[in-house]
């Protein structure tokens, strides 16, 4: 029999006991769509987080307080804390990285409300906007853009103006259907005027990029109420990506010196870049990755076990066929592959509709994540498929082994 035949048999056999074939291809799609799904989640959110970092700017770097926020603890040990950054430190930074390298673009921000209520007249927005104050270089840092009127003017930025720039969210809610510039609006019990909208930036990973930002000036940010200190993110870039590890060893000793970090101290900050990040991430859902896989492929080794205890009992069923194709001349061989090539048919049909359903389910949990593409994840397909196979071919070996060593004359007088 040609390989052809032999999926044409397995096919007619799977049609006679199609209940059993499809109880035991759901077991094996149980295990597919728990190694896909997994994998093709955490590649979907990988690829929206990627994308995310390379928003950040592959010539940029922030700096951070270290362990500054970060309760977790690492071995029981928790780690060493350090003062968050201060609006005196940030702006010697800012100065005295820009004397050193003139080309460097040093924003400095704050974010004086996470979850704020913004007003103007008788509309107010959802109680989920940001309120950020930023320095000159803010929009420019942070690859955002105006679609409508200016940015701060100096004279704004150093008095601490009551100005405001707004992201395409605010301007939905408060001023449908009208121009925003010009108009005013209420935010933490202060009055501002918009001078300047954003250009929509969509979510990503749950957030809303520029579209619900508030941005204000950074002296007028340190002016409105708040229940505690400001934290301030400092961030620096070049216009190439050449010269960045270079700019990255100023900043090192330019912040030294600014956090008064003495000789032979570790750093009281660390310099977070789109790799570094991108590293972190690649760490951490190798880990999760490792753990999905396990949980598969205790959920395979039950289908393959399922799958071989119902060869057997086909080999059983059919013993007087096997006889009656061994004495018109089938060779154990033949009656071996051909088991096999059933046992890796009933696989791959339930194993196709387990990789179809975790493509789905994974790009369904990405999306609740933030995630906005439709990852189809060819790697893990191919995997998938080749898993079938394998697990066709172990839970098939023996019932076909012992299928083909069947003594025809015995299995003739069967039943």
């Amino acid at each position: 029999m040609t390989l052809l035949e032999n999926i044409r048999e397995a096919l007619r056999s799977i049609g006679g006991n199609l209940l059993r074939t499809v109880l035991t291809g759901l077991i094996v799609s149980i295990g597919l769509i728990a190694l896909v799904g997994i994998l093709t989640a955490i590649d979907a959110m990988r690829h929206s987080l990627n994308d995310t970092f390379a928003s950040l700017g592959a010539n940029a770097f922030e700096i951070k307080a270290k362990g500054y926020g970060n309760r977790f603890r690492r071995g029981g040990v928790q780690d060493k804390q350090y003062p968050a950054l201060s609006f005196l430190q940030a702006s010697l930074y800012k100065k005295e990285l820009t004397r050193r390298e003139p080309s460097a673009v040093v924003g400095v921000s704050a974010q004086v409300s996470g979850a704020t209520e913004i007003k103007a007249g008788s509309l107010k927005t959802n109680p989920n906007m940001q309120v950020v104050a930023g320095d000159e270089n803010y929009l420019r840092i942070q690859n955002y853009a105006l679609a409508q009127g200016r940015t701060f003017a100096p004279a704004e930025l150093q008095t601490g103006a009551k100005v405001a720039l707004i992201g395409q969210e605010i301007k939905d809610k408060l001023f449908p259907g009208q121009p925003a510039l010009g108009q005013y609006l209420y935010a933490l019990g202060q009055r501002f005027q918009v001078v300047g909208q954003l250009e929509k930036s969509g979510s990503t990973m749950g957030g809303s990029g520029a579209d619900r930002l508030l941005l204000v000036p950074l002296e007028a940010g340190n002016q409105l109420p708040r229940t505690g200190a400001l934290t301030y993110d400092v961030k620096s870039a070049l216009p190439a990506a050449s010269g960045l590890s270079f700019l990255e060893s100023q900043a090192t000793g330019v912040m030294r010196a600014v956090r008064g970090d003495r000789l032979g101290q570790e750093d009281s900050f660390e310099i977070q870049s789109p790799e570094s990040l991108s590293g972190t991430l690649d760490s951490l859902t190798g880990k999760v990755q490792f753990g999905g896989a396990l949980v598969a492929t205790l959920a395979l080794l039950g289908a393959s076990i399922a799958l071989m205890n119902i060869m057997l009992v086909s080999v059983t069923e059919r013993t007087r066929e096997i006889g009656i194709r061994k004495a018109l001349g089938a060779t154990a061989r033949q009656i071996r592959l051909q088991f096999l090539i059933e046992a890796i048919v009933i696989c791959v049909l339930g194993g196709s509709l387990g990789i179809l359903l975790g493509i789905a389910a994974g790009n369904g949990v990405a999306s609740l994540a933030g995630s906005t593409s439709f990852l189809v994840p060819w790697l893990w397909v191919g995997v998938g498929l080749t898993i079938c196979v394998a697990v066709g071919l172990v839970a098939g070996s023996y019932p076909a082994g012992k299928a083909a060593a069947l003594d025809p004359i015995e299995s003739l007088r069967y039943e």
